[in-house]
């Protein structure tokens, strides 16, 4: 190797974070080495885009056959050029606002698994970064890998203490290739977003997230934080495992680990050997994937089966914490709004959630996009929530991103993949598994326990229609609630009070102060009635008794709003009446509550003055 380029090789490995000026510096002043590079990578680019191009003038690629082969094509080659170009495949099969559909799906299914590396390489890396013989750290380390992916390779061993461990050992000089190869993609990105008018989005800033995600995965300490972390998120919940990291045997670029013995999830067979039933384990999936989505907002990016591990003790492990990813309050805020106005049908709302989601610039025209929305969701929405088809979906969300100038923000394109990767395995469980269906209740405990200003606003706009209050969607509402396994049940009626008491509650305790007053009126008319027939005949008030006609004994306490409220947390698992008791002396002190009992009083006192005056007046009414 020449010296310039070892000097290259040596300062491109002392890079810890993705700096495209200082990669820039590195390789611009030296051409050998790039030039190499670029021979290798453009002219099988070159010569795919070619007959891509031929194809199209063709006409050929109106096949869909045909268009199939050359995405396939396309991504084999991505996995031809090496980790980078693997990982910016993988980055582009969440971007349907770039990539045409059929080549999408070609590009969701790229695996990293590459060969392993020279053990002896193996060793040296391990020897160098933690400062001391194998022998010294390991009680016993197996030379051969037993598994190998682009970024790196694991071997099985056991440390001095006895504990069995995985050790992660990362390839040699991948730092040096990825930073060349990011360099030639970055600058190929440049000159496409500069020549080719068609392409909206910046893809030089797609690929600088690219840069500074790839460099997190190859930081085997910041993996090791970010499985400490999810532990510590996770820690309450007894059907979730992480392994623990040993710290002392870890580095940048050796990551040594508790070993997980689990069988993959969609090894069906196996899972149910252990005793466990497979449909158990993807609920506890799922329910830990939206919790860390809309709770925590620190979620696991690529679960893939190779990383979701059944363990005979009934647990999930999670394993591979390189790719990780955070969403803020205000993002998942704004993703519940989005479900509120897709259940609601209010398109022209869910298309301002996504310029507040930061899909649509601000000054986008959102008219030709409502009844696009609508084209797509519709047909989904008359099915149900829990019928709706999050593939087939996003599948024609997909053309609407390409086809609008759509941008999509890389924590959802992240979101995205998550959770098209974990319907895959739940489908591989059970061909009928809905992703929305089981997402829809982790969605409606948020929108009932969150006191978030704007999520009481959604909740409001979910239960009311103009004046109207849908008790239907209230209950339906509390029963998608109750069936999630970590309900706060006290916190959620604290809720359901807060709403009934707050500025968005109004029109709901107006409905229940004209209800109870109805009844009441009626009730006291009713008595009234039966007390002049008791008089003599004489003294009875005939034009009085005349007046109305006396309630059924039945409908003393059909109080409809209050009957249906009681009704609704009635369905809440655990619920009993004692809670609501043990409210009361809060309710009294509600500023509220008394408000309504004046408004009660006044609206009794005009219903029996307009009934004496019908009565004198001799109305039957």
């Amino acid at each position: 190797m020449a010296q310039h380029e070892l000097g290259d090789f040596i300062e491109a490995a002392g890079l810890l974070e993705y700096d495209p000026a200082a990669i820039t510096r590195i390789y611009a002043g030296h051409p050998q080495r790039l030039l190499r590079r670029l021979w290798q990578t453009l002219v099988p680019i070159g010569l795919l885009l070619l007959g891509v191009g031929v194809d199209k003038l063709l006409g050929l690629l109106s096949n869909q056959e045909r268009a199939r082969t050359r995405a396939r094509e396309c991504a084999n080659l991505l996995v031809d050029l090496g980790p980078a170009f693997i990982k910016a495949g993988q980055a582009l099969s969440t971007r349907p606002d770039i990539v045409p559909p059929v080549l999408l799906e070609e590009l969701a299914q790229l695996q990293d698994q590459l060969p392993g590396f020279d053990s002896d390489l193996a060793m040296a890396c391990i020897e160098d970064d933690l400062g001391a013989p194998v022998d010294s750290i390991y009680a016993e380390l197996d030379r051969e890998p037993i598994s190998a992916a682009s970024l790196g390779q694991v071997h099985q061993g056991y440390l001095k203490s006895g504990q069995k461990v995985a050790v992660k050992v990362q390839r040699p000089g991948l730092r040096e290739q990825i930073t060349l190869d990011l360099y030639i993609v970055r600058n190929i990105a440049a000159w496409l977003n500069t020549n080719i008018g068609l392409i909206r989005s910046d893809l030089v800033a797609l690929i600088d997230e690219l840069g500074s995600r790839v460099f997190e995965e190859m930081d085997y300490l910041n993996e090791a934080a970010n499985a400490n972390k999810f532990r510590e998120l996770h820690k309450q919940n007894p059907r979730i495992a992480v392994p623990e990291i040993f710290e002392d045997a870890t580095s940048r670029r050796v990551l040594t680990m508790e070993w997980i013995d689990g069988v993959k999830l969609t090894n069906l067979e196996a899972v149910r050997e252990l005793g466990i039933d497979p449909n158990d384990m993807v609920e506890v999936g799922v329910s830990c994937s939206l919790q860390q989505l809309l709770e925590h907002g620190f979620f696991h990016a690529d679960p893939h089966p190779g990383n979701l591990l059944a363990m005979a003790d009934g647990r999930l492990c999670y394993l591979d914490f390189g790719m990780m990813s955070e969403v803020s309050r205000e993002s998942r805020t704004g993703l519940i709004q989005a479900v509120v106005h897709l259940v609601n049908r209010n398109f022209g709302k869910l298309s301002k959630d996504f310029v507040t989601l930061g899909f649509l610039a601000e000054d986008v025209n959102l008219e030709p996009i409502v009844p696009a929305f609508e084209s797509v969701f519709s047909q989904a929405i008359e099915m149900g929530v829990n019928r709706m088809d999050f593939k087939s979906v996003t599948d024609d969300m997909s053309g609407v991103m390409y086809k609008f100038p759509f941008r999509v923000p890389p924590y959802y394109a992240l979101i995205l993949r998550s959770l098209v990767t974990l319907e895959g395995i739940a489908l591989s469980v059970d061909s009928e598994f809905k992703i929305l269906g089981a997402a829809y209740p982790y969605f409606a405990r948020r929108l009932m326990e969150d006191p978030d200003p704007q999520l009481r606003q959604s909740l409001k706009e979910m239960l009311f229609e103009g004046d109207a209050f849908r008790w239907t969607r209230l209950e339906g509402l509390v029963a998608s609630a109750g069936s999630q396994s970590q309900l706060d049940l006290e916190s959620l009626l604290d809720q359901v009070l807060d709403f009934l008491f707050s500025a968005n509650g109004g029109m709901l305790r107006n409905q229940l102060v004209e209800a109870v007053a109805d009844r009441l009126d009626a009730i006291g008319w009713t008595a009234l009635q039966r007390f002049g027939r008791r008089l003599p005949r004489p003294l009875q008030p005939t034009l009085l008794l005349d007046a109305s006609p006396s309630l059924n004994e039945d409908s003393y306490l059909d109080l409809e709003p209050i009957r249906q409220l009681i009704g609704v947390l009635q369905q809440l698992p655990g619920f009993n009446p004692d809670l609501v008791f043990s409210r009361l002396p809060r309710l009294i002190r509600e500023r509220d509550a008394r408000q309504m009992g004046v408004a009660l009083a006044q609206g009794l006192a005009e219903r029996g003055v307009v009934r004496l005056v019908k009565a004198a007046a001799g109305s039957p009414n």
